[in-house]
């Protein structure tokens, strides 16, 4: 398989201990979200039917994490999994636009290969590479790294970001969020 700078986590239906990630209504409802700002004008890739396979599992597996990251009470968790979540979504457009490189191309970040790649996106790609660091201590089990609203507003950035991400790529989107609750 040719060489795209970015490595994907394939284990998307389990949790960092193993266990069962409660699955997420698909993306399927039609509600098209907030309008885009005149920054970010809409650039729909393609239907969804067009989609590559690759990038509706990325969406689908974005959309689980969401919904686990707002199902757990653990401050650190919930921060890491909304950052994931999106780091996901970032994949799908990655997935959908990217074309390989020589393999001789140094490794780059998801997020400044989104700038690149949707340049519309990079307001959200500088956004979500800043929490990079926080999302790493986190996982990493230090405590204090992220307070309470930290994580709570990241878990309603991811699911924005969510949201415009398959609005870009054509795929009608339902909030994860509202339907869990």
């Amino acid at each position: 398989m040719p060489d795209l700078d970015v490595a994907v986590d394939r284990d998307h239906d389990l949790d960092r201990s193993g266990a069962p990630v409660p699955a997420a209504a698909p993306i399927p409802a039609a509600d098209p979200g907030p309008a885009a700002s005149p920054s970010e004008p809409e650039q729909p890739l393609a239907a969804s039917p067009g989609l590559p396979a690759p990038s509706r599992d990325l969406l689908a597996s974005a959309a689980r994490e969401l919904l686990a990251a707002a199902g757990t009470d653990d401050t650190g968790l919930r921060y890491a999994r909304a950052h994931l979540s999106a780091l996901r979504a970032a994949a799908a457009v990655l997935a959908a636009r990217a074309r390989p490189r020589g393999s001789r191309a140094r490794l780059r970040s998801a997020w400044v290969l989104l700038a690149e790649v949707a340049p519309e996106m990079a307001e959200w790609a500088q956004f979500f590479a800043a929490g990079a660091g926080k999302r790493a201590a986190a996982e990493a089990g230090l405590r204090g790294v992220v307070t309470e609203r930290e994580a709570d507003d990241l878990v309603r950035d991811a699911e924005a970001f969510l949201a415009r991400v398959a609005r870009m790529l054509g795929v009608p989107h339902q909030p994860v969020l509202a339907a869990a609750s």
